[in-house]
């Protein structure tokens, strides 16, 4: 066993198993024996089971979300919306089964078609910041598409998974077509990605257990959906709503506790309007409700552990060029202020490494050329944020800005509907949106001669 802890009070609110080898082997055998009936199911069907699941979901959607801010500190608010986006997610894909079309392709001498099938045995391994999106957006089209799933919480926030292995169950999902295992990264994620039943693993996580696990899986050539780190950028120039962008700023960064791959951790400021801008961010920064996360009033909860919190401060050495910072509850708890850095060498760890934490850069430019070469002066490419009343220009820069998802004039980053995933090491395939499916299938071609 060991202990679940709560992020705000550092209470242990719970005592979950420890998975063995052994047992992790007789759950993917059982996932892989409920394979050929789960893909028998018909379309219909299988879409009103995902269905049901759906509605169970929504009818425990408050109990899911105080559950998440005792386990992994979000705020109230950001949790009830996580519980309802794996409903939504879920949703979404009950629409799959009955739409999971082939095609007929013209040929010569015969008939030509195609069909996606299941894969199998499919490994969902989430991570701590986001419990219960990131693993919808995993087993929810993998489920509608056929196939059966293993999921694997992190050790630190595993209670909201186990409630949805339940629900699922009560729902109606037969034994073994979706099961949560809980333990160590290095026993239940090794196992997953090492045992030849597994077809697939859908991994979100650092980048750096990110590459190891995808040269795990080589050997027999495991397909890989995966969602790795971020750094990314926001750019505000000269031209636009600076109020709106230095008062959005701070939560497009320090939402959850910038424990986030999509955190815009850099603020790139064109150089006339640097001074203007930091001005209005100062007070859009210390406006930010730090505090009790079930408190509805609360914008940021504590980081997640300990450890975590102690590598965030390493990137506030007491020589670091803090232009400001928020504030923080003291006592039990890991909390850590909202800390602004300006001006920022793009040559320094703060400007190119992933913090995960409440902390942020800001380096100003000149042109839309010295933006762009900033945005890109990074490993990642998982997402961003550019402000202009230009439409040219917001065109010019999206297109020029390596990075999966960008917003203009906004900070949002996912949407169910849409795909979601990163350019160079943040990351390999899309999850989410209407092409999910192809992730969890394999396409195969037949064709049937018609000729005498």
């Amino acid at each position: 066993m060991f202990s679940v802890v709560n992020p705000a009070t550092e209470d242990v609110i719970a005592e979950v198993p420890r998975t063995p080898v052994e047992q992790v082997d007789e759950i993917i055998t059982a996932a892989a024996a409920a394979f050929p009936a789960w893909r028998a199911v018909a379309p219909g069907d299988r879409a009103r089971l995902l269905r049901r699941f759906a509605e169970l979901v929504d009818a425990n959607v408050e109990d899911l979300a105080q559950l998440e801010v005792r386990n992994s500190g979000h705020t109230i608010s950001n949790a009830r919306w996580e519980a309802g986006n794996v409903r939504d997610v879920l949703h979404f894909y009950s629409g799959a089964p009955e739409r999971l079309h082939g095609m007929q392709i013209p040929v010569a001498g015969g008939v030509d078609v195609t069909f996606k099938e299941p894969l199998g045995v499919v490994g969902v391994i989430v991570p701590w910041n986001f419990p219960m999106p990131i693993a919808g957006w995993g087993f929810a089209p993998a489920l509608a598409a056929g196939n059966t799933v293993v999921l694997k919480p992190a050790e630190l926030t595993p209670l909201t998974a186990l409630r949805l292995g339940e629900l699922a169950l009560e729902a109606g999902i037969p034994p073994g077509v979706f099961t949560v295992v809980t333990g160590q990264g290095s026993v239940v994620g090794e196992r997953l990605v090492t045992h030849p039943a597994v077809r697939k693993i859908v991994f979100t996580g650092s980048t750096e257990v990110g590459t190891a696990l995808m040269a795990k899986c080589a050997p027999q050539v495991k397909r890989v959906t995966l969602e790795l780190g971020g750094k990314s950028a926001n750019i505000v120039f000269a031209d636009a709503d600076l109020e709106k962008a230095a008062a959005t700023a701070p939560y497009g960064v320090f939402d959850n506790a910038g424990q986030d791959c999509c955190a815009r951790s850099r603020i790139l400021v064109q150089r006339t309007v640097f001074d203007r801008f930091m001005e209005l961010l100062e007070p859009a920064v210390a406006g930010v409700r730090v505090e009790d996360p079930g408190l509805d009033s609360a914008e940021m909860g504590p980081l997640i552990s300990a450890a975590h919190r102690d590598s965030v401060r390493a990137y506030v050495p007491d020589d670091a060029p803090v232009a400001f910072r928020g504030h923080a509850p003291e006592g039990s708890g890991f909390w850590f202020p909202p800390i602004v850095l300006a001006p920022v060498d793009p040559g320094t760890p703060a400007f190119t490494e992933e913090i995960f934490g409440p902390v942020v850069a800001v380096t100003p430019f000149d042109d839309e050329a010295e933006a762009i070469l900033l945005a890109n002066a990074t490993d990642y490419g998982l997402s961003g944020s550019i402000w202009t009343r230009d439409l040219g220009r917001a065109f010019r820069v999206a297109r020029g800005y390596e990075s999966g998802n960008l917003s203009v004039n906004s900070h949002s980053s996912v949407r169910y509907w849409t795909p979601f995933g990163g350019y160079k090491r943040s990351g390999l395939g899309r999850e989410l949106g209407p092409d999910a499916l192809d992730a969890f299938t394999e396409t195969k071609n037949v064709f049937i001669d018609t000729e005498e």
